[in-house]
């Protein structure tokens, strides 16, 4: 299997505060990551830096091979953003018209061909919104929203989609089928990354993972990450921080 993602010794500040120190990991093709760490660890940041819209201060990052920040085949991402999605939310334009923008990439700003229509039309249809495609992205709930979004990142014909919590919000059901969603497209070969606030959840469907707090405390397979505790070092070291007091058992 070749890497889809490298870092190596990724190091990151906002002006003098340090958010990431010599971070080095590396996803698999196919592999599905699940990123977690406390509030503040770096977790969004480090995610940027992987898909080159942050360029590290220290360090390496690349992506299918190519410096992350010189990667210009953007067909091949889908990144969905806590942050895109609040404000997308609120533009005037249609389940449909969002998922044709993944098509960009692919044919420009102007007219479709009929290979463009049928690839929106496949990925509407394969995340199950079809009776939505003509609905307002703003009068959808949160899960439809992100399934909106995944459809639009399965128009592209993306190989690597990575998430930023994109369960905040989100009603029960709706979680769990767009996880179900998540592993059908896993199994298809995408390869996954994903920050969750919602350790035990993401643990049951992703194969890795990793746990950051500034610097990476562990990368490994999902069964030994839990009989680790690489979970209790972060976020008890991150509540000493914080001045928030232990319960008992943490």
């Amino acid at each position: 299997m070749t890497d889809v993602i490298t870092l190596e010794n990724v190091s990151f500040a906002y002006d003098d505060q340090p958010v990431l120190e010599n971070v080095s990991l590396a996803v698999e093709e196919g592999a599905f990551l699940g990123l977690v760490g406390p509030n503040g660890s770096g977790k969004t940041t480090l995610l940027k830096i992987m898909l080159g819209l942050q360029r590290p201060d220290s360090g390496t990052a690349s992506l299918f091979g190519t410096p992350a920040t010189a990667f210009r085949e953007g067909a091949r991402l889908g990144y969905v953003s806590q942050q895109s999605t609040e404000s997308d939310a609120m533009m005037p334009v249609t389940v449909r018209e969002v998922v044709r923008m993944g098509r960009y990439a692919h044919a420009g700003i102007g007219r479709l061909s009929a290979v463009d229509r049928a690839a929106v039309d496949d990925a509407i249809r394969t995340v199950g919104i079809t009776d939505l495609e003509d609905r307002r992205i703003s009068q959808l709930s949160g899960g439809q929203r992100q399934r909106a979004y995944i459809a639009r990142a399965l128009a592209s014909e993306a190989e690597l989609l990575a998430l930023d919590e994109p369960t905040v919000g989100v009603d029960t059901d709706s979680v769990e089928a767009f996880y179900a969603l998540l592993d059908d497209l896993h199994r298809q070969g995408i390869t996954v990354v994903l920050i969750e606030h919602d350790i035990g959840l993401l643990a049951e469907h992703a194969e890795t993972m990793a746990c950051l707090d500034g610097k990476l405390y562990e990368h490994c397979d999902t069964q030994s990450f839990l009989e680790g505790n690489a979970l209790q070092q972060v976020f008890s070291s991150a509540r000493i921080a914080s001045g928030e007091p232990l319960a008992t058992g943490d």
